[in-house]
């Protein structure tokens, strides 16, 4: 795979794009973003299942619960701003300053907003429940601590993600350490909450300590509210999709506590949870290479579009080598991480791993929708999706439980992420690109 990947890269800058977009940064970004999501994905496992097998599936069930019913409102923490701002200060770096204001304004304001509306709804829903109300809210107020996440933005416009690596690993790895003390002193479920809460306050002094040691620092920002309001102009179906996204991910969740039970939740959760670890895969990739897809559009639509299908090719081909074992060997996996008690999340597993291909094409189209332009079409097309979702878990939730959210969840990811480009012909030549790299065809 490193000389498919060596081969894909150096087509991005064939023609020297800006400065730091190089084939040694490039590769250098991405082995940082990998070796970030390595970490994550070997000790959040370890913990992660050593924190399930001591909650429980109930109290497990419970705590996941929270975690998606913030998710559902998150989006107004990160209003869909990351590409815009990476995009405009790689082509107008002497902007930075306001564009990255700006964006902090943006975002301080959109996690104040996360935590009402989130505190709000479930106070609604749950009045009688203390112990999810204080689970949910503990878990919102980190969405304000994220404002911090704008300096991440700088950082990605350089390729230079290795100093945000740095800081989150750093609050990670003493965060998870936490918690295995918090398992040995037999600390109660409100404890975790607050140490996930901790590691987004830890990760946030990591990059403003990254952010002074390159030289720059906050009070130089210039937020404009003109400036602001382009960005949100431009961002706000980004907002509506990002909501959409959330929905689809997390909402079946949801809608298992509700209908079901937090022991079904917490059988789920432990499925997702292998299931999804993967997703770091095509964002590490995507994310590395996106500042040159850009550069690259104005040098050669032809260069462009090829490199585009080695992209669709290469995270298709990553996507199968980990959703065909892991769906084979499902409930063996399942067993040996989690214990009897979880067994059950085997048959849940080995579908919802199929997820993986969708979520992988999807991320990849992720620049193209931005630099086509089409980021509305992608809300129209990521609506379509959460919709499709949330209709298949109430048809098929009360009838297969977990393994009903399971098949809602692929056909949803599915739906936004594929079959909808077939359907308008401004995305048809996209979906041409990814059904030959589905098919492993060529031109």
């Amino acid at each position: 795979m490193n000389r498919y990947w060596l081969k894909f890269l150096p087509a991005f800058i064939a023609r020297k794009i800006e400065g730091r977009h190089n084939l040694q940064n490039i590769i250098g970004n991405t082995g940082w973003l990998f070796a970030d999501k390595i970490v994550r994905m070997g000790v959040g496992l370890i913990v992660g299942v050593w924190v399930a097998r001591y909650l429980g599936p109930v109290q497990f069930g419970i705590f996941n619960y929270a975690q998606a019913f913030v998710s559902l409102f998150a989006v107004f923490a990160t209003l869909g701003l990351d590409g815009i701002v990476v995009r405009d200060i790689v082509r107008d770096p002497a902007c930075r300053e306001e564009t990255l204001g700006s964006a902090f304004l943006l975002k301080l304001t959109g996690g104040f907003l996360t935590l009402l509306l989130t505190v709000g709804s479930i106070y609604l829903l749950r009045p009688g429940d203390s112990l999810t109300r204080l689970l949910v809210t503990v878990t919102a107020v980190g969405a304000i601590f994220q404002v911090f996440d704008v300096i991440d933005f700088w950082f990605q416009s350089q390729v230079l993600s290795k100093f945000t690596v740095i800081a989150r690993n750093a609050a990670f790895l003493v965060v998870s350490l936490a918690k295995i003390v918090l398992i040995l002193k037999q600390a109660p479920l409100v404890a975790f909450a607050l140490a996930g809460l901790v590691e987004i306050v830890l990760g946030a002094a990591g990059l403003v300590v990254a952010y002074r040691v390159h030289g720059y620092r906050l009070k130089f920002w210039k937020g404009s509210v003109s400036r602001a309001k382009v960005l949100l102009m431009e961002s706000w179906p980004l907002v509506l999709s990002g909501l959409a996204i959330m929905v689809y991910m997390k909402i079946d969740q949801v809608m298992l506590g509700e209908m079901v039970g937090d022991e079904a939740v917490g059988l789920y959760s432990a499925a997702i949870r292998v299931s999804e670890i993967w997703y770091f895969i095509p964002t590490a990739i995507v994310s590395s290479v996106f500042p040159a897809i850009v550069a690259a559009k104005s040098i050669d639509e032809k260069t462009y579009y090829d490199r585009l299908k080695k992209l669709f090719k290469l995270l298709v081909g990553i996507a199968y080598l980990i959703s065909i074992p892991l769906s084979l060997l499902a409930t063996h996996i399942i067993s040996a991480l989690y214990g009897k008690s979880y067994l059950a999340a085997g048959s849940i597993l080995s579908i919802h791993i199929w997820a993986s291909v969708f979520v992988f094409i999807g991320v990849g189209q992720g620049p193209w929708n931005i630099t086509e332009g089409l980021i509305k079409l992608s809300l129209q097309r990521t609506l379509a999706g959460a919709i499709m979702n949330i209709a298949l878990n109430v048809i098929l939730i009360p009838r297969y439980g977990g393994i009903g959210a399971a098949i809602a969840t692929v056909v949803s990811y599915a739906t936004s992420a594929f079959f909808m480009n077939a359907f308008d012909k401004r995305t048809k030549k996209i979906y041409n690109i990814q059904m030959k790299a589905l098919l492993f065809r060529g031109d």
